[in-house]
């Protein structure tokens, strides 16, 4: 076994690794940009070494410092993770020219499952079955559009070295086609340093169902059973699951039977994954191979009782596999949800912002979470958005669904916009109760997923309110012990007023509305004068900081946390922000008539189609920004001319920051 190992990647896969390394009594090294000098998985590690400035392609992606790092610290062998250098041959055949071991597959391996094309033409020799589609060489946009054409539409264009969804389009019709081949490029460029691009008919209802695989150096090979990683946005998955609800044991030993075949195609060692579309009718195709272990391996690891991380330890090494196939078997269902920084509401863009409030479900037998993050740190622009994977296991699937709307209904983030009420949505939702899973999940349920905002109930402002009084009540405590004369009534926060009902007036705005409750103050708590009516109140806030009320006889904990004259309201699950009414806060300049397009988040400038003094229609693409490895296009919000262009392509903007000058037309 290794003595000390260089973990080549950031965030929750090196905080992984590093626990699974320490319990191995294996060494760590961490690698660490400058935005992420203070990061969780530095912290964590043995070791750190900088490599580079905050953007991925200055660091991270730089494949010969990783390697001087590993070569400096004495290192026995890199991790890769997933994503960064995980699937880079090169920089594997690097390694081994240092003397250092991948952990990772053979670099003939990768090579092989690296061009999506090249790897379909290999499955296709060995018998596993696939999508119609066009995989060959000539990438010659006129060559593309007659193979898109022979294919049919709907249409797939995926990026050939691609993954996570990343240079991605569905093409509905001829005439989208080339707009949509050039984004795919483009981004697939931007993401991989490849712009191949192959083209698949596009099935219109399958489940995404992969099979974890794992060979090593003695000519073992098994499969760790499957996965349904269904319910995706963008092509990226959000929700994983194992075992894929209703397989029959005849179709799982064939995915499994053709999983391994394809791994013992290339000569595979290590983990990996197979991936496959699951049709309506029982009938898969192979989609393809991840050469790397993926950010859903702990669905398998709760099913199956079994650690990956240090099965690719012990591979790497030299070891056989630690099971055969016969000694696997399931146990229970295990779900996975990843937890982003993104609005689900504004099509998921990403957030960024610092984490104000993180507070994390209690970890058990049925619960775990994997995160590299802490309260306090910053989600930027360079990386990935997500805040944590949380996974949920349970002896059946009904079970495990509760346990997850339990987990999510604990698990709060203040300071970015995230994706919790969204995935509790869908854990809530009767089609995923249901297992009526297929890629087109969310988009079929959207009603039910992205709810109309409500105003704040009569329990949201109860709450607030509470929270508002508890804290002067503290606050005031505190100020008459510093006081010299502690019982001075000026230190009273009981509403006391002469010949009068002691009463308060709190006002606040919910989405811009303003709300008033009258507070009234009894002996033992508050009257509360609310919207739908009266309402006993009382509560205190304990050691932990969590809010215990009684909202007239009904007891709950809530989570109230403030940042300026914002109270964010988190309880049941669902979070709610509300105003204290501040008129200073409040002052608005009338805008003049025109418009302001200003940058929805962090970017980079990476389209420009426009130019000063064109007239556009309503909708039409004037600008597309990339940021955390997406796209977003800036469309005209009415018919209109560009008056002025303030960014070029490459240009880095800041959020807020407007992007060119805009005119309404006079008879719009």
């Amino acid at each position: 076994m290794f003595d000390k190992i260089l973990i080549a990647n950031r965030g929750e896969i090196a905080c992984r690794v590093i626990r699974t390394a320490r319990q191995l009594g294996i060494t760590t090294v961490a690698v660490f940009s400058e935005a992420d000098a203070q990061s969780l998985h530095v912290s964590l590690a043995d070791e750190a070494i900088l490599v580079g400035a905050a953007p991925a392609l200055e660091s991270y992606l730089v494949a010969e410092r990783i390697l001087q790092a590993a070569l400096k610290c004495g290192a026995d062998a890199i991790h890769p993770g997933y994503g960064f250098l995980s699937e880079n041959a090169r920089f594997a055949a690097d390694c081994a020219a240092a003397g250092i071991v991948f952990i990772g597959p053979p670099v003939a391996a990768i090579e092989a499952m690296g061009s999506k094309s090249a790897a379909k033409q290999i499955m296709s020799a060995a018998g596993v079955p696939l999508v119609p589609g066009y995989h060959e060489e000539d990438q010659s946009p006129q060559r593309l559009k007659l193979a898109a054409d022979s294919v049919g539409y709907p249409l797939l264009i995926k990026a050939s070295a691609g993954g996570g969804g990343k240079g991605m389009r569905v093409v509905c019709s001829p005439d989208e086609f080339e707009a949509a081949l050039q984004g795919a490029k483009r981004e697939s460029a931007s993401a991989f340093g490849d712009d191949r691009m192959l083209l698949e008919k596009y099935l219109q209802q399958p489940r995404h169902v992969e099979i974890q695989v794992f060979a090593d150096t003695h000519g073992n090979c098994v499969h760790l059973f499957e996965r349904d990683c269904s319910i995706q946005r963008r092509h990226q998955k959000v929700v994983e699951e194992a075992p894929a609800p209703g397989l029959s044991e005849e179709l799982r030993s064939s995915m499994g039977a053709a999983a391994i075949a394809a791994a013992r195609t290339i000569g595979y060692v290590g983990a990996g994954t197979v991936e496959f579309l699951l049709d309506t009718d029982g009938s898969f195709y192979f989609m393809e191979m991840n050469t790397r272990l993926q950010v859903e391996h702990p669905v398998t690891e709760m099913i199956t009782g079994q650690d990956l991380v240090e099965w690719q330890l012990r591979v790497a090494a030299g070891e056989p596999l630690p099971c055969r196939q016969e000694e696997l078997a399931i146990s229970g269902h295990a779900i996975e949800v990843r937890v982003y920084a993104e609005d689900p509401v504004k099509d998921f863009l990403p957030s960024t912002g610092t984490l104000r409030h993180l507070r994390q479900p209690q970890e058990n037998a049925h619960v775990r979470v994997d995160t590299g993050v802490r309260q306090g740190d910053e989600v930027s622009m360079h990386y990935d958005p997500m805040i944590a994977k949380l996974i949920v296991w349970d002896h059946d699937r009904t079970r495990t669904v509760r346990r997850l709307q339990q987990a999510l209904a604990d698990f709060q983030v203040i300071g970015v916009t995230a994706n919790i009420s969204f995935l509790a949505a869908v854990a809530a939702s009767p089609a995923f109760a249901a297992a009526e899973l297929d890629t087109g999940f969310i988009e079929r349920h959207r009603a039910d997923l992205f709810p109309e905002t409500e105003a704040a109930s009569d329990r949201i402002l109860a709450l607030a309110c509470l929270d508002v009084l508890l804290s002067r009540s503290r606050e005031a405590a505190e100020a008459a012990r510093a006081s010299s004369d502690p019982f001075a009534p000026w230190h009273g926060t009981d509403g006391w007023r002469l010949n009068s009902d002691n009463f308060h007036r709190l006002d606040f705005f919910d989405n811009g509305e303003p709300v008033q409750v009258t507070v009234h103050f009894r002996r033992n708590g508050y009257l509360m004068e609310l919207p739908g009516g009266s309402l006993q109140v009382g509560g205190s806030i304990d050691a932990d900081g969590y809010l215990c009320a009684d909202l007239g006889g009904n007891r709950c904990r809530a989570t109230v946390v403030r940042h300026g004259q914002d109270l964010t309201i988190l309880c049941d699950g669902h979070s709610h922000l509300l105003t204290i009414d501040d008129p200073s806060l409040f002052e608005t300049e009338q805008e003049e008539a025109g418009g302001r397009l200003t940058a929805p988040m962090p970017s980079t400038i990476v389209a420009v189609m426009v130019a000063a003094g064109d007239s556009v229609e309503r909708g039409a693409p004037l600008m597309i920004l990339e940021a955390m490895k997406m796209e977003h296009t800036i469309m005209a919000p009415t018919a209109g001319i560009v008056a002025k262009l303030h960014f070029a392509v490459g240009d880095m903007v800041s959020e807020g920051e407007e992007l060119l000058s805009f005119e309404v037309e006079e008879d719009v």
